[in-house]
This record gives structure tokens, C-alpha cells and sequence, in this order.
């Protein structure tokens, strides 16, 4: 079973990297956002990154840097295909995931401008936001010394592959399928 971990900064295109994944290549998908949501429609509270933020912080010094990751996995290995894990946010989430089997971890970055244009287009529960609310909350997200908290530089920087998204869709799909033919 080949787990792939998506992570990246806000808006760059882990969810297209996802999207082939599964259509092209029967990937099953796992989302910390979805794992999230449950959790926060369960309490009441508004869905927004604000709100994942919180949980996903709470469940994590509660239960450790890898817990949402942790079930993720363990639902996978219960259906036993290949896998994304995706929204890898801390560097203890890839540490456990390395420890588990065939891991990769994907990151995906691109251009803040064309970035903030992609997350409003989307309109997702997270993305009705300024741009300044936009660059605050990845400033917030992107380097904690916390390990409970959200440090994507920290997950960047130990990916295996790193994907420069500024392009179009076929660009990003064909960056993708040049590494998946060395990992399959």
C-alpha cells in the first residue's frame, strides 16, 4: 500500500493533485479538512479555518502532533489500497506517517496572487476571506515551533517532491505522473 501525504500552502492545488490521484490512478482519499468538519459540526461551532484551526490544535495536544493523520491512516489500512492523506500540516503527522510503510510526501506551492485567486473562486466554508485575512492566516500556519500547531514550512521543507503550481492543470498532472512513474 503506497500512502502519498499532499501538503502546501493555502490555495496552491493539493486538492488537484488529489483529484488526479484518485480519477487517474484509483487512489483512495483521506481529508484532515472532512475529519475536521465532522468534529466541528459535532460541536456547533462556525465553519471556517479559524474553527479547524482550533480543533485540529486541540485534538493534537490532547492526543499528540499525528492524531488526526494517525486515523486517517488507520481507516486506510482497513480498506488496504493505495491512499492521500491530505492537508499534512505538522512535522510529527509525516514523522508517524513515515514510520508506517511506503510513504511519499507531495507539497504544492504556488504564486500568493494566483494562489488567493484559486481559494476565492472555490468558495469553500474557508475561503469567503480578504487577502490579507488570506496572508494572516498562512503566516499563522506556516512555521510554529509548537509541534501540536501547523508548521507548513517545516512540512515543506522535508517533502520528497515539491510541485511549482503556477501553471495550468495538464502542467501540474504531468509533473505529477513523472513522479508516480518512479514511486509505482
Amino acid at each position: 500500500m503506497i500512502i502519498i501525504g499532499i501538503t502546501g500552502t493555502l490555495g496552491a492545488g493539493k486538492g488537484t493533485v488529489v483529484e488526479y490521484l484518485e480519477k487517474e490512478k484509483g487512489f483512495d482519499h483521506y481529508s484532515v479538512r472532512a475529519f475536521l468538519l465532522k468534529d466541528i459540526r459535532r460541536r456547533g461551532m462556525a465553519e471556517n479555518r479559524d474553527s479547524m484551526v482550533v480543533v485540529a490544535n486541540e485534538l493534537r495536544r490532547i492526543n499528540g502532533p499525528s492524531y488526526v493523520t494517525d486515523q486517517l491512516y488507520n481507516e486506510a489500512v482497513a480498506i488496504g489500497k493505495n491512499c492521500i492523506i491530505e492537508s499534512i500540516r505538522t512535522p510529527g503527522e509525516i514523522d508517524s506517517l513515515r514510520k508506517k510503510g511506503q510513504f511519499y510526501l507531495f507539497a504544492v506551492d504556488a504564486d500568493p496572487g494566483v494562489r488567493y485567486k484559486r481559494i476565492t473562486a472555490r468558495s469553500s466554508e474557508t475561503d469567503n476571506i480578504s487577502f490579507e485575512t488570506f496572508t494572516e492566516n498562512e503566516t499563522r500556519e506556516m512555521s510554529a515551533t509548537d509541534p501540536n500547531k501547523q508548521n507548513l514550512k517545516g512540512c515543506i521543507q522535508q517533502a520528497d517532491f515539491v510541485f511549482n503550481n503556477d501553471g495550468s492543470k495538464e502542467d501540474l498532472f504531468r509533473e505529477v505522473e513523472k513522479i508516480l512513474t518512479q514511486i509505482i
